[in-house]
């Protein structure tokens, strides 16, 4: 089973949204074959608390205005800041911040998953984010 296509849509969407307020390693993860409750799982990184939360306002604004004045079904996270989750039932949104994003490290937890093509203008700082820690190649001093 893969994710519908007006999910893959949307999800794009959010991620143009992402994109366009510098969010960066935005990667789309279809988890259709692995989970019952959601197909896509879309993460994002800010760089700061204030960016977490415009990143998050914009994804949203966006999903209303372009997918049918789509609300999410629920959001976490809005008074810490470091890591928003919004639940759109069909897909899921994770805007993190950098040290959250490299604390709970979800891309190692969906790397088999598929990923999504987002199509974004600016694909040299989006895609799945991969420590020297989780490499196997070896590193350099």
């Amino acid at each position: 089973m893969t994710a519908a296509q007006n999910s893959i849509d949307a999800i794009r969407i959010a991620a143009e949204a992402a994109d366009r307020l510098k969010a960066t390693d935005i990667v789309a993860y279809d988890v259709s074959d692995l989970l019952g409750i959601t197909d896509l799982m879309l993460v994002a990184t800010a760089a700061n608390e204030r960016q977490v939360l415009a990143v998050a306002q914009e994804v949203e604004k966006d999903l209303y205005l372009k997918c049918d004045k789509r609300d999410p079904r629920s959001r976490e996270g809005l008074e810490e800041a470091q890591w928003v989750l919004i639940d759109y039932g069909d897909f899921i949104v994770h805007v993190m911040h950098e040290e959250a994003r490299a604390f709970y490290r979800l891309d190692r937890l969906w790397k088999d998953c598929p990923t999504v093509d987002l199509e974004l203008a600016h694909p040299e700082t989006s895609g799945a984010v991969e420590t020297a820690a989780e490499s196997s190649e070896p590193v350099d001093a």
